[in-house]
């Protein structure tokens, strides 16, 4: 560590929450943090250069009290975040670490990707960030998997860990797009290998019901179980599809509506769970006018030609009822 550190003190390579001072030429045993090795092997690597399990736990609080700061725009918390890690798996791993402790420290990983998740897709107006999303989403998905082997390596008998299935339904939830595969295997395939009393928890109830509601276009049961039931990690991975949902609900009230009974915009804000002005905004995006009546309110007249999906993806919208979380 300490010859690596120095190495980038003269190459400049220091993260800014690295520097000493500022200084993008000098840090601190205390500040440094080992980088992720995309080419090491078991060869080349020294005992100083691995660290113990106490040594990475405390490594990994430390990197996810960034996660919520302000002092610095979200990606680049998330660069620095996403590299090391990588790195405190590779370390865990070249270890052979897989106790208990080794699952809340992919727990907290996993969450990490998560909320980056989130974070990242509001601001996927960006190239740059979209990118940052994609590469997200692939080390989610792996960190998953791991996650997944190290409940299976520390089984006792039947048991559950306590997090597990709230985990397990974060993988299904990343099905949630008709062609979404995160691990390479259909949905059906891999609920096989799941054991029934994950299968059976109110957590995998809940991704299950909001999966079928999706997939047939239930959106009234859809946003009543979200605005019910949904953890924060939960909701983080499902809301890019919220306003999909809404827009598929626009498309079926215009197309099958009857043309001479126009839909009242409150009502629908109640269905569709979201601010009356910000649905508003949502059917002008979705080709789809709005009309006010003698009594000010607002209506959408159904058979409207003009509706489209919109390409350009969709703005952040309001979600009522949603329960405040505590992460």
């Amino acid at each position: 560590m300490e010859r690596e550190r120095i190495q980038r003190e003269k190459l400049r390579d220091l993260a800014v929450f690295e520097r000493l001072n500022g200084n993008p030429a000098k840090s601190s045993q205390a500040l440094a943090i080992k980088k992720f090795c995309r080419t090491i092997s078991i060869k080349d690597v020294q005992a100083s250069d691995m660290r113990p399990l106490n040594v990475l736990e405390d490594t990994l609080n430390y990197l996810l009290g960034f996660v919520d700061s302000k002092e610095h725009p979200f990606e680049v918390v998330h660069d620095f975040i996403f590299d090391r890690t990588r790195s405190i798996r590779q370390d865990l791993t070249m270890q052979n670490i897989v106790n208990k402790k080794a699952i809340y420290m992919y727990e907290g990983m996993v969450k990490f990707h998560v909320i980056s998740h989130h974070k990242l897709w509001c601001s996927m107006g960006d190239p740059n960030i979209a990118s940052m999303h994609h590469l997200n989403m692939e080390q989610l998905t792996k960190t998953l998997s791991s996650l997944f082997n190290l409940y299976e390596a520390n089984r006792n008998s039947n048991d559950v860990h306590e997090n597990e299935a709230e985990f397990h339904s974060l993988y299904v939830l990343l099905n949630l797009g008709s062609h979404s595969k995160p691990m390479g295997e259909p949905l059906s395939l891999w609920f096989s290998h799941v054991s029934t009393p994950i299968l059976k928890s109110k957590e995998m109830c809940f991704a299950r019901r909001i999966v079928r509601s999706f997939r047939l276009g239930n959106y009234i049961n859809f946003f009543r179980t979200v605005a019910a039931d949904a953890s924060y990690l939960q909701y983080c991975i499902m809301e890019p599809y919220i306003n999909e949902v809404r827009s598929l609900a626009l498309s079926y009230i215009n197309f099958g509506g009857y043309k001479l009974h126009p839909y009242p915009l409150f009502n629908l804000s109640k269905h569709l769970m979201i601010e009356e002005t910000d649905l508003e905004s949502l059917c002008h995006s979705c080709g789809l006018e709005i009309y006010t009546d003698e009594f000010g309110n607002k209506l959408l007249h159904t058979k409207q030609t003009s509706f489209i999906h919109p390409k350009g993806g969709f703005k952040k919208y309001s979600f009522l009822g949603l329960q405040d979380y505590d992460r």
